[in-house]
C-alpha cells in the first residue's frame, strides 16, 4: 500500500502518520506531484487558516493536481474545506471538488466547536462498521453546509456536513486520527476502498 500524506505546510501530519502506523501502514509525507499522482491512496490534511493554506497549495502547484487525482483521496478538517467551492474564511476560493460553500458558525454558539460530537445519517462505505451517533473529535469554526454530496451530518447550532463524498474524493470535518478506535476504523475503511469506488 503506497499511502501519501500531502505535505504542503498546513497539516496535522504527525498524528495522522501515527494513526496509520497503528494500523500497520507507513504513510509517506510528500509534496512531490509525481509521487502523489502515483500513490494508491492520498490523504489531504489541513490545520490553520483557509486563505494561507490555499496560498501554499497554489505556490506548490498542488491546487491543479489534487482535483485531477483518480485514486481515493481523503480530506481531513481544513483539507475537506479546501476541497469545497469556497470558504468565508479569508474569502477563499477552494478546489471546487465539492459543490458547497464553507461558512462560519454564528456567535450564537461557542466558536470554535471543540471536542466530541456525534456523526449521523452515515451513507458511505467509509463508515462501514461505524454506528449511527458515534462520537468523533472536532475543532473548527467553519462548516460545510448540507448538500447532495453530504455522507454524514453533525448538529452544532444546526445540521451541517461532517463528511462529504464525490466520486473518488472523500472529506471529513472531524479528526479520525484523534477519535479513538472508531476514528481508526474510518481510516482503515478508507485504506480498503476500491480505486473506482
Amino acid at each position: 500500500m503506497n499511502l501519501i500524506i500531502i505535505d504542503y505546510g498546513a497539516g496535522n501530519i504527525k498524528s495522522i502518520q501515527f494513526a496509520f502506523k497503528r494500523l500497520g501502514i507507513e504513510a509517506i509525507l510528500s509534496s512531490n506531484i509525481e509521487e502523489i499522482k502515483a500513490a494508491d491512496k492520498v490523504i489531504f490534511p489541513g490545520v490553520g487558516e483557509a486563505s494561507s493554506a490555499m496560498k501554499m497549495l497554489i505556490e506548490s502547484g498542488l491546487h491543479t493536481v489534487i482535483p485531477r487525482l483518480k485514486q481515493p483521496v481523503l480530506g481531513i478538517c481544513l483539507g475537506m474545506q479546501l476541497m469545497c467551492n469556497s470558504s468565508e474564511e479569508g474569502n477563499t476560493q477552494g478546489l471546487g471538488i465539492f459543490d458547497v460553500t464553507v461558512k462560519r458558525f454564528s456567535n450564537a454558539v461557542k466558536v470554535p466547536q471543540m471536542g466530541w460530537n456525534v456523526i449521523k445519517e452515515l451513507k458511505s462505505p467509509l463508515f462501514s462498521g461505524i454506528k449511527e451517533n458515534e462520537f468523533m473529535y472536532l475543532v473548527h469554526s467553519y462548516y460545510a453546509a448540507l448538500c447532495e454530496e453530504t455522507i454524514a451530518k453533525t448538529d452544532y447550532e444546526f445540521e451541517y456536513s461532517s463528511a462529504l463524498q464525490k466520486d473518488n474524493f472523500y472529506g471529513v470535518q472531524f479528526h479520525p486520527e484523534k477519535s479513538g478506535l472508531e476514528g481508526e476504523r474510518i481510516l482503515k475503511n478508507f485504506l480498503e476502498l476500491k480505486t473506482n469506488n
